[in-house]
């Protein structure tokens, strides 16, 4: 049972990262995946969500910038990050949640530089 997170990294403000995360052992059928973040110093908050519907719920941070994706099939979700700035920087956890489950990503570092 595990959520594998890839696709972070260093990257320049204004530039773009896509963070990828795979489920395996864990049901498809999970309402909510989404992404959380969680800076230094601070403690870890939503990012964005996407439910086994399509419904999204993006934190205002995120809004216009970033993209969440969702790959009921392969239970998969992915989130496009554009225009970055750093104060995105942190680590990026995945989770598949719901009522019953709750199940969490090893995490991916991002960092943007100024």
């Amino acid at each position: 049972v595990q959520l594998q997170a890839s696709g972070g990294g260093l990257v320049q403000a204004g530039g773009s990262l896509r963070l990828s995360c795979a489920a395996s052992g864990i049901p498809t059928n999970i309402l909510f995946m989404g992404w959380y973040r969680q800076a230094p110093g601070k403690q870890r908050e939503m990012v964005a969500s996407a439910t086994i519907g399509g419904t999204t719920n993006y934190a205002d941070s995120a809004k216009g910038r970033f993209t969440i994706s969702r790959d009921n099939s392969k239970n998969t979700v992915n989130l496009q990050m554009n225009s970055l700035k750093p104060e995105d920087t942190g680590i990026y956890y995945c989770r598949s949640w719901s009522a019953i489950h709750n199940y969490w990503g090893q995490g991916t570092q991002v960092t943007v530089s100024s």
